[in-house]
Parts: C-alpha cells; structure tokens; sequence
C-alpha cells in the first residue's frame, strides 16, 4: 500500500512539473487568413473566431498539442454577396459544416530559433487531410503567437466543385495569439 501511495505522489508530481501551458486562441491577433486565384486575380479572406487549446512549453516541444476550430461563418474577403455564396453548400456548407479543424499528431523542433514543424490534419466539410508545415511560436505576453504558412488543394475538400475559373490551390496563412 505504501509502495502505491509512494507511486501515485511520484506519478502526479511527474504530471504537474512537465504539464504543459493550456493556451487558448484570442479573437484579437487571431485569423486564418486564406489567398486563392479567380480569373487569375488573387481574392484573400479570413476566417475568425477560433476556438480550442495550444499546449505549448518551447522546452518540451515533443509535448505540444494544437487543436483549434475556425469559425467557418466568418469567411470574410469584404465582399458580403461573395461571402454568402462561400457559405453555402458548394462551397463551404456552414450550416453542415460549421467549422475548419486542424490537430496536430507530432511537434517537432525546426532549425532556428522559434521554429518547428507541425505534422497534424486540417478538417475542411467533413474531409479530413494530413497536413505538414513549419510554423514559429514567439513568446508574447504571457502566451505565444503562431504563425505558418502552407497550401492546400480545395478540391481535396470539396470545396468550390469543377468551378473553371478558381484556382485549385489555395494559400493559408495562420496567425494565432494564445494565452
């Protein structure tokens, strides 16, 4: 019993010294920012409202965890006709789909300062693909900025159909504030 005792404090103690932060997006500093071509002209837009945790120690980043939701009605490329039709089923069918998910499965340490490598899947209408990209976390505050960039098809998740004129690739930005 004693011996229980004993591994159960070691056990717990372990747990608290190593646990890392729970970050929690802010909706100021906080946007995914998408680029696509349409008739050969760049259109960008954003999605806002994130939502989930970041667990986040630079000293034991094997341990980190990034599970965040974007608020798929939020789709913003100032133009309010253009941004209804987004949110609609050939596009990104919000009121089925009301969020864009990213989780990551591996954290590992880049080459420079401040760099790593998020190895994860992105969740777009209910497809869900592996993705992998640098990202920098800078320590602001009493939380972190993450940012990273990386493309993805969207006919990968149904999004915009056989539409002609739409480019097929798409270029992401995220910039997340976590405290």
């Amino acid at each position: 019993m004693k011996n229980l005792l004993l591994s159960v404090a070691v056990s717990t103690l372990t747990n608290f010294v190593f646990a890392q932060p729970k970050l929690t997006p802010t909706d100021a500093g906080s946007k995914v920012h998408f680029v696509i071509k349409n008739f050969g002209i760049s259109v960008g837009g954003d999605f806002t409202g994130l939502k989930g945790f970041i667990e986040f120690d630079a000293a034991n980043v094997t341990a980190a965890v990034i599970n965040v939701t974007a608020d798929a009605a939020t789709v913003n490329t100032d133009n309010n006709k253009r941004d209804e039709h987004l949110k609609k089923d050939d596009y990104f069918d919000v009121a089925k789909y009301p969020t864009i998910h990213i989780v990551s499965s591996k954290i590992e340490k880049g080459s420079s300062i401040n760099a790593y490598l998020f190895s994860g899947n992105l969740t777009i209408k209910g497809v869900t693909k592996p993705l992998k990209f640098p990202f920098t976390a800078t320590k602001s505050g009493t939380g972190y900025l993450f940012t990273g960039n990386f493309d993805i098809s969207r006919r990968d998740f149904n999004v915009g159909g056989g539409t002609f004129p739409l480019s097929e690739n798409v270029k992401v930005s995220l910039s997340i504030l976590a405290k």
